[in-house]
């Protein structure tokens, strides 16, 4: 019995936090630009974790313009535009930091997810 409560339960937590899309979205910009600031801000001590950052936000990316590409997408033609653009920056800036890394260039990125984050959660 103890066990059918425990998943009942497991299973209501569950449906408590399931997030929209847009919410999904926006937290994992958030988690991809607080690994990149997370960089930035310690950068002797956490240089070595560039590359999995950089990754990371590059795979999201990746996701986004293939969501945005979709034929069934919703999307105005204008807003899937505007993403398309965000997304070829952001995947050339990524190549040109992870040539020449440097604190101060993970601003952009960090920037770039934060706002795009503000706008799907509406804010």
């Amino acid at each position: 019995m103890q066990n059918a409560y425990n998943a009942y339960a497991a299973a209501a937590r569950s449906a408590q936090t399931t997030a929209s899309p847009r919410e999904l979205e926006a937290s994992l910009l958030i988690k991809a630009a607080t690994r990149l600031q997370g960089v930035a801000d310690d950068w002797t001590g956490r240089q070595t974790e560039l590359d999995g950052a950089l990754t990371y936000n590059r795979k999201l990316w990746t996701l986004l313009v293939s969501a945005v590409i979709k034929e069934d997408n919703p999307l105005p033609v204008e807003i899937k535009r505007g993403v398309l653009g965000l997304a070829n920056f952001v995947f050339n800036h990524t190549f040109k930091v992870a040539a020449a890394p440097a604190p101060e260039h993970l601003g952009v990125l960090v920037s770039i997810n934060r706002d795009l984050a503000a706008g799907l959660r509406g804010r």
